[in-house]
């Protein structure tokens, strides 16, 4: 019955937005670099992958350091990456303080959160004594293109395009972590939801500072969460007639968690990892792969599994215990 429930919830929170829209599917390598003209783009694609996934430290670390602008709670600094659209090229975060001895949480949040989302759950951890900085991803709220209704090019059909957000993403997360060591913090963990989740653990396993991870929605493969999940249908439809799913978990593989457990083989930094029981959108097979990867390679982690989905997971009741799971892993971990 509680299946049947949650899922039928999920459902109905899932048909309220009726402005989804199918995107023309794109290879995208003009996002990736400068590859020559006429070019076959399917095989540089697969050259490109081989060549990240040799290399993802190079890919994944910021270049040059941030000049950083801060006035009264807010954060901008430029982003690392300049997209095709201006309003996206800069980095916008919102710092939460608090008597926290030096320890500070970066958040992450969901695709197509809205400016107050995620302001409750800092204001959370600062009364568990930890200051929060929130972070605004690519093309959400003032950075997303005034042609868009949604935050589509985060997560769309045009398969380039994609791995520069998600890679974007990382970087900008990274240079919040260079602004808060300066400012004086010297305990930092990263917490992120759904896609947020994905961008947390890129940044967590090539960045050694991050002490703690708390992936709240957590999946293996890119690819597979976006074919089989409920959110992504739209998306899905946009790529199948170009490729299959081996192909595409293959050229999302750089922007996989999957790909990259193995940089916690054996490490002394912890991490949790939350799901839902009832998730149509990561499905629990796919967390499921993500929990036996880590296991493989002996990372330490605590696995949660909450008796909710995707969208009820912020609803009443599991909003409060999704919360409270968070903040209370993370004072108890960090320092």
């Amino acid at each position: 019955m509680l299946e049947r429930w949650i899922h039928a919830r999920e459902r109905a929170r899932f048909s309220r937005d009726n402005n989804r829209r199918v995107l023309p599917f794109e290879w995208g390598i003009e996002h990736l670099g400068n590859p020559p003209e006429n070019l076959d783009p399917r095989p540089w694609l697969h050259d490109f992958v081989n060549q990240v996934l040799s290399d993802s430290e190079a890919f994944f670390t910021p270049i040059q350091p941030a000049e950083y602008s801060y006035h009264e709670g807010r954060l901008t600094y430029a982003s690392p990456i300049q997209s095709p659209y201006p309003e996206n090229n800069i980095t916008y975060a919102r710092l939460f303080p608090a008597d926290s001895g030096g320890r500070a949480v970066i958040v992450l949040p969901h695709w197509n959160a809205d400016a107050p989302s995620y302001v409750a759950l800092c204001r959370l951890l600062n009364r568990f004594k930890l200051s929060a900085l929130r972070l605004t991803l690519p093309y959400h709220e003032a950075r997303k293109p005034a042609h868009l209704e949604r935050s589509d090019y985060l997560i769309s059909p045009n398969i380039g395009l994609t791995i520069q957000a998600c890679r974007q993403a990382v970087l900008e997360t990274r240079l919040a972590a260079d602004w808060l060591i300066q400012q004086g913090y010297r305990k930092l963990a990263i917490v992120g939801t759904s896609i947020g989740s994905c961008i947390a653990f890129l940044t967590f396993a090539h960045d050694e500072r991050f002490e703690i991870g708390v992936f709240n929605h957590a999946s293996s493969y890119f690819a597979d969460v976006v074919w089989t999940g409920l959110t992504t249908q739209h998306v899905r439809e946009g790529i199948e007639p170009h490729m299959t799913l081996d192909e595409l978990r293959r050229l999302w593989s750089v922007i996989s968690p999957q790909s990259y457990v193995y940089r916690l083989h054996r490490t002394n930094r912890k991490s949790l990892v939350i799901s839902g029981k009832y998730d149509l959108s990561f499905l629990p097979d796919l967390t499921d792969h993500f929990h036996q990867e880590l296991q493989r390679w002996q990372a330490p982690f605590r696995k949660v599994v909450l008796p909710c989905g995707h969208y009820t997971s912020a609803e009443f009741p599991f909003k409060y215990i999704d919360g409270f799971v968070i903040a209370h892993y993370l004072r108890k971990h960090l320092g």
